[in-house]
Order: C-alpha cells, then sequence, then structure tokens
C-alpha cells in the first residue's frame, strides 16, 4: 500500500492524498433502519393488551426489576404477548410492550426481530420445530423432516397446513443431543423420533390429543441403550453409611 507521504511527493497524485479518500455514510437515527409493511392482518390498527391475567403476570415479572430498569422485561413479556396472540409477535404486541415498559418501540423492534424465538407471521396451532444439527442428523433427523412434511400434506418447512393446524420448521439445536433425533411441538420435546413414531407423534396432535412428552423409544430419560449402569440403586440418604463416632 502506498504511504500518504510518498503519494505527496508525487504531484500528480497529491490532489488524491488531500482528499484521503474514506468512505463514510450520513448518520440515521435507528427508527429509520426498521422497516414495517402493513398487511390486513398486522398493522399498528389491531388493537392488542394483555388479558387480566397476562396483566396480572407482567406486572409480576416487572416487579422482579428496579423500576429504573424494567426495560429487562422485554423478552419475558414479548413471549407473554406471543402466546396470547396465537403464538405470533405481531407489530400492535410489539408497539404494546413498548408502551408498558415505557420503551422506544424501536428498541422492542430490536429484540423481536433478533431472536427466532419470536415468530414474526402467524403460525399454526400446533408449532413443529425439527432439529437438524449436527447430533439429530446423525442419527436420522433428515428422515423425521421429510417423514413430518410429508405426513402433513406436502408442505414445505417454513409452510403451514391449509387447515392451519401446523407449521413445521427446521431449526438448529434444542439441546437434546443425546436423545436425537428430536422436535419440538408446542413447549414440549419428544425425542428418539423414528419416521413411525414421528407419525403418531403427529397424528395424535391432529386428532386434538396431547401425546407423551419425552422419549419415544421407551426409554425413561437419557440412559444407554443397555441401561442404566449409575444410579440403579436408591441413593442412601442421611444417616445412612455414616462414619461411626470415634471412641
Amino acid at each position: 500500500m502506498l504511504s500518504l507521504r510518498y503519494l505527496q511527493k508525487v504531484p500528480a497524485l497529491r490532489s488524491f492524498a488531500a482528499r484521503r479518500c474514506i468512505s463514510s455514510t450520513s448518520s440515521r437515527s435507528s427508527d429509520a433502519l426498521f422497516n414495517h409493511r402493513d398487511t390486513s392482518y398486522n398493522n399498528p390498527k389491531i388493537p392488542f393488551e394483555f388479558d387480566a391475567s397476562n396483566m396480572k403476570r407482567a406486572k409480576e415479572i416487572i416487579g422482579r426489576y428496579p423500576s429504573q430498569y424494567k426495560k429487562a422485561a422485554v423478552i419475558p413479556l414479548l413471549d407473554l404477548g406471543q402466546r396470547q396472540n396465537k403464538g405470533w409477535t405481531s407489530i400492535s404486541v410489539m408497539n404494546y410492550v413498548a408502551t408498558l415498559l415505557e420503551m422506544p418501540p424501536m428498541r422492542v423492534y430490536e429484540v423481536a426481530t433478533f431472536y427466532t424465538m419470536f415468530n414474526r407471521e402467524p403460525i399454526g396451532v400446533n408449532f413443529v420445530q425439527i432439529c437438524t444439527t449436527t447430533p439429530c442428523m446423525l442419527r436420522g433427523s433428515t428422515d423425521i423432516l421429510k417423514t413430518a412434511c410429508s405426513h402433513l400434506g406436502g408442505i414445505k418447512p417454513g409452510e403451514t397446513t391449509k387447515d392451519g393446524k401446523f407449521t413445521v420448521i427446521e431449526v438448529e439445536c434444542q439441546g437434546a443431543c443425546s436423545n436425537a433425533p428430536m422436535m419440538v411441538v408446542g413447549d414440549d420435546f419428544y425425542e428418539d423420533l423414528t419416521p413411525e413414531t414421528t407419525k403418531t407423534v403427529l397424528s395424535a396432535f391432529s386428532k386434538g390429543e396431547k401425546p407423551k412428552p419425552g422419549p419415544q423409544s421407551g426409554r425413561r430419560t437419557s440412559e444407554n441403550s443397555a441401561g442404566l449402569t449409575a444410579l440403579a440403586s436408591k441413593p442412601y440418604g442421611p444417616g445412612e453409611h455414616c462414619v461411626p463416632e470415634f471412641q
């Protein structure tokens, strides 16, 4: 790279050196960087506010923080709003939370658009999140994803069934690697899946039932295929196996 001193010695390049070509952009307020496009189902004119039970819950959450830091409650309040709003976070939900926490709306938009846990579009009654990260993939999550989409009418990841009962998405690690492959439906984990058990779980939800969450292979938690190798007997409690007093 040519030094500034060298550029100043060459007449033809003096003007170039004087200009110092450093690119810059004009500053803009952060509010101008969020571009929301109103739709018939997602616009600020659609009213939203917490119902009585959620307002009580919101006040409890806000009360955990000093009054000057109540904006720290933005994530749990957005989650509360999303649950009341049938599983997705609309612009009205965000604006309401901003008003409740006395925050600039943009600060709430930043949180809601950063975290993938907040759904920006409506979802089905049953929100199916199938993990395809490496541990699950190595144990067949690709087949689980294909099975789920095929079983639900041939939809693709990210789509919702025509009857509005299911939305299926592909997600990253959900923290149950030892029980791979797995998926989350609503708030419940369904683990040790096979294509057959995947169909069984989804069929139960389609009937309005709630199958038992957890491993679908018969094991209780995360013990290996050979069964428990530790904690196989009742742990001893206070007073048992104590060292006798010195006489």
